[in-house]
């Protein structure tokens, strides 16, 4: 039992970690030829903004569960329609834009839930003992 307590206690820590990095590589798109090393490192920190803000959150939600998954949730579903609609702009199908959903917003959104999920496990072990 103490095995699937440290599962559910680590997997939204290492989703969400994974999540930032994975949300982290669009900053890439930063360094472009015909702009000083100065402009790009300054669109690079720019573009690194929201990593930065889901850090944030994450050591949030390390220390207070509860209030990080619900934050994670309701930036995964907060966004999702904007990210939609942008990218069905872009590209005018319904299959890909959800497919990029599923890719960017849905992952905090299953790592609000695992922390919620976690918070719950660790009150309800400590109410039993």
């Amino acid at each position: 039992m103490k095995t699937a307590h440290k599962v559910i206690y680590w997997l939204p820590r290492i989703i969400c970690i994974a999540a930032i990095l994975f949300i982290s590589m669009f900053a890439a798109d930063a360094f472009q030829p015909g702009l000083t090393i100065w402009q790009q490192l300054g669109h690079f920190f720019m573009h690194l903004i929201p990593s930065f803000i889901l850090l944030g959150i994450l050591l949030v939600a390390w220390k207070w569960e509860m209030v990080g998954g619900i934050i994670f949730i309701l930036i995964g579903l907060g966004f999702t329609p904007a990210i939609y609609s942008h990218n069905y702009h872009m590209n005018h199908s319904v299959l890909i834009s959800l497919g990029i959903i599923a890719t960017i917003t849905l992952p905090f959104v299953l790592v609000g839930t695992l922390f919620l999920l976690s918070n719950w496990q660790r009150k309800r072990r400590i109410s039993i003992s």
